[in-house]
């Protein structure tokens, strides 16, 4: 069985389910996709990402302010934070982290914010699940200012060995999403093959980024299989390896997710 750890269902072009989301969790679920990781992007979208989480048993959530959903004129507050995770269906803090690459006139505040999602890492003991690009550096030492007791995840992970590594040894996980698969992806498919069995997961990060050979479609849940059929085969291993491998390492990041 196979977990999408990262996915935007309240995103998602339902338009080849007939415009039902059960039916698309529906198709992933006869594909072998056994749960969901339902991620927040602002506050707008946290009640929502709950109630999709209320909704569905193999569906659960986080809850953050994407980098590049903040305002010039607004901050991220711990206090809406710790009171806005404060839900058992909340597995997760995030997305949040750093996107110098669409707003670097942002960086400050996008730093501020990642501050405070970390902090509410350390107080409640949940995972940050991290967005960077074109960041590398900024990112690294937050992380390592913060200096959390438990891991997070770097996401949709598209940056070089060198950053992976040093992430990994401060124990996050990496995710790969259907970029993966992409052909001039090279570099990526170079970390894909080196990072650690115990710290791999893999994602959609639908309705955006599908994988080859549903490129320039929308994305979906049930394109997981997709991206872990081609990390399997890149890494030498069965399907049915990696898809175990990566379910064990969901459980163990994400404990409030576990059965």
């Amino acid at each position: 069985m196979l977990v999408d750890s990262h996915c935007h269902l309240d995103r998602l072009d339902l338009t080849p389910h007939s415009g039902s989301l059960d039916v698309a969790l529906d198709a992933a679920r006869e594909r072998g996709i056994s749960k969901f990781l339902c991620i927040g992007v602002d506050a707008a979208n946290a009640p929502v990402v709950k109630e999709l989480a209320e909704r569905y048993q193999d569906v659960y959530c986080s809850v953050g302010i994407h980098p590049l959903d903040l305002t010039a004129d607004a901050s991220t507050s711990l206090e809406w934070l710790l009171k806005t995770i404060n839900h058992p269906r909340v597995v997760a803090i995030g997305e949040t982290g750093l996107d110098y690459h669409y707003e670097p006139e942002m960086a400050s505040q996008q730093r501020d914010s990642f501050r405070c999602h970390l902090q509410a890492a350390r107080q409640t003991g949940k995972p940050v699940i991290i967005h960077t690009r074109t960041a590398r550096t900024d990112t690294l030492d937050l992380l390592r200012e913060a200096d959390l007791p438990h891991a997070g995840v770097l996401h949709c992970f598209t940056e070089d060995w060198e950053m992976a590594r040093a992430a990994l040894d401060m124990g996050y996980y990496i995710s790969l999403s259907g970029i993966v698969t992409f052909r001039n992806a090279d570099a990526l498919r170079d970390v894909a093959r080196k990072v650690p069995t115990e710290r791999l997961l893999v994602e959609t990060d639908s309705p955006y980024l599908a994988p080859v050979p549903h490129r320039g479609k929308p994305n979906e849940p049930r394109f997981v299989r997709e991206v872990a059929e081609f990390l399997a085969e890149l890494r030498g291993v069965t399907l049915e390896r990696l898809a175990e491998s990566t379910t064990e390492n969901f459980h163990r990041l994400f404990p409030l997710a576990a059965d």
